[in-house]
């Protein structure tokens, strides 16, 4: 479930700027990869189930696992999901995300209906695939949201309408807004949460031995607060930046470290995407703004990490010359 996209729409006038602002919820149901759950009820309709032990091959990370791209089973299993999930969610949401990313297309050499990992068979496939299921999401009056893979790798031609969300860095949001496509900006290298918490993954391999994730290091919340959603896009194309999402993804987060992972951290980006990028000269006003936010969650129980130490609040500040 997406639930953190802070959108802004700009309208200039003679003396100020006034944003508009609006948290969208919606949800995301990944595909055709990362599916591999759906094997444990449905095996007939995923290929490459957890392969080992060299699942990376064919996937981002394990289990591996992906949709048949050319199985009338699963054609006719997403009907039935559609016809279950999209009347529930059209009423609260105007977006439906189906999602695109990490797909491996030497999956693809598992998937008894393709039995190819060749870019000029699977590409039609995928088109198929993404079209019958925006298709149905706009019957049902709702707007598709894909990841950039999907239209940057793949090249997968997407209708004027789908909304694009990046999470590979700024150059892919200047190339969606370039295709014409509106955008959500995720920037891992800014955005994403979970990194810089340690590698997950066992492994022996020498290139590991400083033992880091691949996204690290750890996003404080100053890198956070630097990143600007507008970079690189001209001043005409700004309306195609819809907003932003701050990513926190699971395989090292659970009930008992979500609050520490998610605040006050969320909130740094919050004030980016309500206010507009900010000089990191401010840092210091931010600082003091981010403590109070801190302070205020943590009086509601909501167990957020402190900003910094207290005496900095009490004895003027903590500035460096």
């Amino acid at each position: 479930m997406h639930c953190l996209v802070l959108r802004y729409e700009a309208f200039s006038s003679i003396q100020e700027t006034i944003f508009l602002q609006l948290i969208q919820v919606y949800l995301e149901i990944d595909m055709p990869g990362h599916t591999s759950s759906i094997f444990h009820f449905s095996p007939e309709l995923i290929a490459a189930n957890n392969v080992q032990p060299h699942w990376d091959t064919v996937a981002g990370e394990p289990p591996s696992g992906t949709m048949k791209l050319n199985s009338t089973a699963v054609y006719d299993f997403l009907d039935k999901l559609w016809d279950d999930v999209l009347p529930r969610i059209s009423p609260y949401s105007n977006l439906m995300h189906t999602g695109g990313d990490e797909v491996n297309i030497k999956a693809y050499e598992f998937d008894d209906t393709v039995r190819s990992s060749d870019p000029a068979v699977i590409k039609p496939l995928l088109q198929r695939f993404l079209d019958t299921a925006h298709c149905r999401i706009r019957a049902a009056g709702m707007t598709p949201v894909v990841w950039e893979e999907m239209l940057l790798h793949h090249n997968v031609s997407l209708g004027k309408d789908v909304i694009v969300q990046t999470w590979l860095g700024s150059a892919s949001v200047v190339k969606v807004v370039e295709a014409g496509h509106k955008v959500i900006v995720g920037t891992h290298t800014h955005w994403y949460l979970d990194c810089g918490h340690g590698a997950w993954l066992d492994s022996s391999s020498a290139a590991d031995s400083d033992y880091a994730d691949w996204c690290g290091p750890r996003k404080n919340w100053r890198k956070i607060y630097s990143l600007d959603p507008l970079a690189g896009i001209p001043e005409h194309n700004h309306h195609l930046v819809l907003g932003g999402e701050v990513s926190l993804w699971s395989e090292q987060t659970d009930e008992v470290n979500l609050d520490v992972m998610l605040w006050p951290r969320t909130a740094a980006a919050a004030e980016v995407l309500w206010s507009g990028a900010r000089d990191m000269s401010q840092q210091s006003e931010a600082s003091r703004r981010l403590t109070e936010m801190r302070d205020r969650l943590v009086a509601r129980d909501v167990r957020a990490e402190p900003v910094r130490m207290a005496w900095c609040e009490m004895e003027g500040g903590c500035n460096q010359s």
